[in-house]
C-alpha cells in the first residue's frame, strides 16, 4: 500500500486530501477496538465531492486512515488548538471522545508511523507545491476536509456548512481569503464562517507562505451538505452533492483566476 496517491496537473491549484483514506494495515487494525474499526471520523467521500471540478488541478491524497496517523497534525505532537478539545497526531479517541484502541500505540510506534505514513505524504505534497510554483510562479494549496455537523466534544451547537481556515489571514493573500469568504457567504441556502472553530490545520499553517508565493486555505465542510446520513453507512447523497459541487467548482475556478494576479515569491 502506497501511503499517498498523486495526480499531477498544470493548474496553480493543488487539492490536498489528508483524511479520505480508509486503509489500515493489519497489524494496526488488530489494535483498534470495535468502535475504532468503524472509522467514523473519515472525511467521507470528500475526494468524490471534488472530483473533476477543476481540470488540471493537482491532487495529493493520503490513502491511510487518520487513526493510523493524522496527516494534518504537527509531527512533533504539538496541539493545533491549545486549551480546546481536539485529537492528536495518533488519536486515542474519536470525535465523540470514545476510546478507539484496545492497545494504544507507544512513542516508538508513533515514530514508526510518522516515518511510514506522515512523512511520505508530506514529502509528496511539498514536492507538488515546489513543482507547481516553478511552473506557474505561485501555488494555491486548498486543503479539503469534512466533519459531522454536530460534535459536542469539539464544538457547541451545529457547525456552519462552509468553514474557511486561513489561520486568521496568515496563510494566504487577503484577496484569496476575501474571494472564498464572499462566495461562501453568498451561496444561497448555506451558512459559512471564516476562521471560526477551524482556522486551518497543520497543513495550512505549515505550507501557507504568501510572501513566497505559496497560499494555503482550508475548507472544512459540514457533512450534512453532502451525506445522506452522518452516521453509518455515511452514504453519499447525489442531490445534495450536486448542489454543493456547483459552489465548490466556482470557488476553485475563482482561485485559479486569482492566481494570475498574485505576485510570485522566492523559494517556497
Amino acid at each position: 500500500m502506497s501511503p499517498v496517491h498523486v495526480s499531477r496537473g498544470a493548474s496553480p491549484v493543488i487539492l490536498a486530501f489528508p483524511h479520505v483514506g480508509t486503509d489500515v494495515p493489519a497489524d494496526i487494525l488488530s489494535r483498534l477496538n470495535d468502535e475504532g474499526r468503524k472509522l467514523r471520523d473519515t472525511d467521507w467521500h470528500v475526494d468524490r465531492l471534488y472530483a473533476d471540478l477543476l481540470p488540471g488541478a493537482t491532487t495529493v491524497r493520503a490513502t491511510f486512515h487518520r487513526y493510523v496517523i493524522d496527516a494534518n497534525r504537527d509531527p512533533s505532537g504539538q496541539s493545533l488548538y491549545p486549551g480546546q478539545n481536539t485529537t492528536g497526531l495518533v488519536p486515542l479517541s474519536d470525535f465523540d471522545d470514545q476510546p478507539i484502541w484496545s492497545e494504544a500505540p507507544d512513542a516508538a510506534e508513533i515514530a514508526r508511523r510518522v516515518d511510514m505514513f506522515h512523512r511520505p505524504y508530506h514529502r509528496a505534497l511539498a514536492a507538488e507545491i515546489e513543482r507547481v510554483k516553478a511552473l506557474r510562479g505561485v501555488a494555491i494549496l486548498y486543503d479539503c476536509h469534512s466533519i459531522r455537523s454536530e460534535c459536542p466534544f469539539l464544538f457547541d451547537g451545529r457547525l456552519p456548512d462552509f468553514n474557511i481556515g486561513t489561520d486568521n489571514g496568515r496563510t494566504c493573500a487577503p484577496e484569496i481569503e476575501r474571494a472564498v469568504a464572499d462566495l461562501c457567504g453568498n451561496a444561497a441556502g448555506y451558512t459559512s464562517v471564516l476562521n471560526g472553530r477551524f482556522r486551518g490545520g497543520w497543513t495550512t499553517r505549515h505550507y501557507g507562505r504568501p510572501g513566497r508565493g505559496v497560499h494555503a486555505i482550508q475548507m472544512e465542510l459540514a457533512q450534512a451538505t453532502h451525506l445522506a446520513t452522518e452516521d453509518l453507512p455515511f452514504a453519499y447523497d447525489e442531490a445534495k452533492a450536486a448542489r454543493l459541487r456547483a459552489h465548490l467548482g466556482t470557488i476553485l475556478e475563482r482561485l485559479e483566476e486569482a492566481a494570475k494576479t498574485l505576485p510570485t515569491g522566492g523559494k517556497a
